[in-house]
Parts: structure tokens; sequence; C-alpha cells
């Protein structure tokens, strides 16, 4: 297999001193440079108390140190997973820079001050479909839908469109955070920070 410079360098091998989330800005912003679309796009896994799993993607609207938000009808599929079973694991793979993390830590709501002024940020189209969609629920035909977001809009307009009670968010508050990066011939760099109270544990894993 011949390859492509890019494979041939290599990204530069993980700083194990650095702080997870500075390391995460740090390639999320690479990320914005580079991905052609959705930079904060991401695998959103959450599971039934039971055990059966299930993956998504969805939009990252939030990181700091607090943690990793999205928003969602509270009532959709995830939405009463993660309310039932507040646990979570989310993916960013970003293949223009062969790389990617994985994080997984507890869940929990945002408040509604932080929900609110998400939904405020939205197009009215967003905010209105918001709304008029029972997510995840059976749809009988796209035209009913359709007829749904027509009476949402004719009733709000485009201002002043409320935050529905079961639009929300969600926090990933991490307790592991992995990095990975490709390196040439498979041998790749993987290392894993852990939380231990306030503190972050680091170790350099096998490709």
């Amino acid at each position: 297999m011949n390859h492509t410079p890019a494979q041939q360098t290599g990204n530069p091998l993980l700083d194990l001193t650095a702080n997870p989330f500075t390391l995460f800005a740090a390639w999320m912003s690479d990320a914005e440079k580079s991905e052609p679309n959705d930079p904060n796009a991401m695998a959103v896994a959450t599971s039934t108390p039971d055990g059966h799993p299930s993956v998504r993607m969805l939009l990252l609207k939030g990181a700091d140190e607090r943690g990793f938000v999205f928003y969602t009808n509270m009532e959709s599929r995830k939405g009463g997973e993660l309310l039932a079973n507040p646990h979570a694991a989310l993916l960013f793979h970003w293949k223009s820079l062969r790389r990617q993390i994985r994080i997984e830590g507890a869940v929990v709501p945002v408040s509604p001050q932080e929900a609110d002024a998400y939904f405020a940020s939205r197009s009215p189209k967003s905010r209105l479909g918001a709304i008029a969609s029972d997510q995840s629920r059976p749809l009988a035909s796209r035209e009913l839908f359709e007829e749904r977001l027509r009476e949402t809009e004719e009733r709000y307009g485009e201002e002043n469109i409320p935050r529905p009670a079961n639009w929300s968010g969600f926090r990933v508050v991490p307790d592991a955070m992995e990095f990975w990066q490709d390196r040439p011939f498979r041998l790749h760099d993987r290392a894993v920070w852990k939380r231990s109270g306030t503190e972050w544990n680091v170790t350099r894993l096998y490709p």
C-alpha cells in the first residue's frame, strides 16, 4: 500500500502532560479548519437500564471543563434512555486528520437557562420543527408532519417561539477521555485520561 505524505509523517505523539480538555479544544480547532462538514459531529451511544445499546450522530453544542453538551427532545428514544440510565459515550472521528476521541461519563441535564439560550439561537424553522415533531414516534405520513409544521408556524410566526417543555439538553461529564491518532503502518498513538477526584491520570495504550 502506498502511503500519503501525511501518513508517512504521522501526527506528532500525544503530549501526556496536557489537560484533556485543552487537548480536545486544540483538536476541535484543527478539525474546524480541515473537516468539510460538521466538525462538531459525534456519535452518541446510550443504553437502556437492562443494557440494550443504541447510537446515533448528533452535533456538539458546547464544551468546557464541565463537560460536553447536546440538545434533544427529551421524549425521544435517546432522551428516554438517558433519563432512565444517565450515562453515555461519545465518539468524535475526524477523517481528514486521522484522529478520534472517545469520551465516557455520567449525564446531567443542562439548566433551563442554558437550554433557553441555545434554543433562542436556532433558526426560526428549527425552533418550529422542534415544537411540531414528536421525535422518534411513528409518523403516518410526511404530509402530516408538514401540516403540523405549517400550523405551528401560523400559531407562533417567526418571533417569540417558546422552547417546548420536552426539549432541552444534556451534559456528558467525562470520567474517561481517550485520544487516538493515526501513525504509519497502523502503529497508532493512543492515550486515555481517567478522572480521579479532581485530578486526571493518563496512560499511553498499545495501538
